[in-house]
């Protein structure tokens, strides 16, 4: 049920990195249970196949990426990326066997660094819809993808959940980052001040508001100067995750089944627009990054910011995610030194697929159980004949935004990154452009 759903929406499949160029290898992607074989041809164009030939079987991951099509090297059999056969070579010239051949293919989209496919009813199908990715320039495209051995859900639920950075992300110091002046009432905090503000309040108090695309919620805390801090995180059916950031933020992060027990975790950055810079430079958060404040992140590199990511996992159950016990002498609260994998470990430690019939969920984890019940009305609402929730793409997407900041007295959080934000007003008017997006995102 919940499968028939998720191929209703363009799913993201595997990186443009990983198909770099024409005629570049083949390689496997296994996503919603399925088996699949990704190449780009010739011309450039992306194919997503099942990976087995339809004459004998072989997997067409051996075969051969050359002009416009993946032949099998079994028989010479040779699809397009339409999945059309285009030549036969091992039957007679004269026939037209090839005609009647097609290998199960998937269209593809590619967008800000990711392949995406819609894997649904075809009559269903729906233009991509544009979270924010289709205006950033190809030379710009940067995508960073996780695999996870657990269910989907389990670990998407870490990305909706905001009382576990004030545990499971601390690290001593936090505390003693000295006051800059950011922690006062109209204020974006600087990223110390925001990571402070989480060690300082421990427990959140949590507001949920159900939207259109799904829902957005407040991580509201008490400062040290004693003002009121909100993390605005939004989620739009079925897997986007927009984490809250300073001022405001869109796009986010994927996460999409391979199968029941292990998921694909994708995130694209986005390009920075004027816009973009101009939101930086009067929020004063100008340059600055959460990642390059953040003194735990094990960097591996330039943009390629976190271990996990965008290759070999090297914080894995195997190694206990090479926990240090010294927890005197480590500056991490959880003992792991890695960003990422500690999100890694709190969700795939429960197992593959957690028995949530044992769970006991609290008043900080309002925005899991509304994802939830979302999700599983959705599924429901489809098996009986009630089309998905959010699927045109004339939708403002690209209006779904996170955000943080400390609030003036009265101030609704609900507004932040909104076309009704008063920061996101003075920087359209300052660029003398519409303010984008229609209804429904605020």
């Amino acid at each position: 049920m919940m499968g028939n759903l998720l191929r209703r929406y363009w799913t993201p499949a595997l990186l443009t990195s990983e198909i770099p160029e024409p005629d570049s290898p083949p390689v496997r992607v296994r996503l919603l249970g399925e088996d699949l074989v990704a190449f780009r041809d010739t011309n450039g164009d992306v194919g997503l196949f099942a990976q087995a030939c339809p004459h004998r079987g072989a997997s067409v991951f051996f075969g051969r990426n050359e002009e416009a099509g993946l032949r099998c090297v079994y028989h010479g059999w040779k699809f397009d990326t339409t999945g059309a056969c285009v030549d036969m070579p091992s039957e007679p010239a004269e026939s037209n066997f090839k005609n009647k051949v097609r290998i199960n293919a998937y269209p593809t989209h590619e967008s800000a660094g990711i392949v995406w496919t819609y894997m649904g009813p075809r009559e269903k199908m729906t233009a991509f819809r544009d979270f924010g990715s289709e205006a950033v320039p190809r030379e710009k495209w940067f995508a960073v993808k996780t695999i996870g051995h657990c269910n989907w859900v389990q670990r998407m639920e870490g990305n909706l959940d905001t009382a576990h950075i004030s545990w499971l992300h601390q690290f001593k110091g936090a505390l003693d980052y000295p006051d800059d002046g950011t922690d006062k009432a109209g204020s974006y905090p600087s990223f110390d001040m925001s990571m402070k503000i989480w060690a300082h309040d421990r427990a959140p108090q949590l507001e949920v508001e159900e939207e259109w695309y799904g829902y957005k919620y407040a991580g509201i805390r008490n400062t040290p100067n004693g003002n009121t801090h909100v993390r605005v995180t939004a989620w739009a059916i079925p897997y986007t995750s927009v984490v809250a950031n300073i001022p405001y933020t869109n796009g986010g992060g994927l996460c999409v089944p391979r199968d029941d027990e292990s998921n694909y975790f994708m995130f694209w950055t986005k390009n920075i627009s004027e816009a973009d810079a101009l939101a930086a430079r009067l929020s004063g958060t100008e340059g600055k990054t959460l990642f390059d404040n953040t003194p735990y992140i094990t960097r591996r590199g330039p943009g390629n910011r976190i271990l996990s990511m965008n290759g070999p996992r090297q914080f894995i159950p195997e190694n206990d995610y090479q926990v240090d016990r010294d927890y005197a002498n480590s500056p991490f609260y959880s003992g792991i030194r890695d960003f990422g994998s500690q999100d890694l470990m709190v969700t795939e430690s429960p197992g593959v697929i957690w028995d949530r019939t044992k769970e006991h969920l609290g008043t900080t984890d309002k925005s899991i159980i509304t994802m939830r019940k979302i999700l599983l009305k959705a599924a429901k609402d489809l098996a009986n004949g009630i089309e998905p929730p959010a699927v045109d793409p004339s939708l403002p997407y690209d209006e779904i935004r996170g955000a943080e900041k400390v609030l003036e007295p009265g101030e609704d959080w609900r507004r932040l990154g909104t076309r009704e934000d008063p920061l996101y007003r003075r920087i359209h008017e300052m660029l003398e452009v519409p303010a984008a997006g229609g209804g429904g995102a605020g």
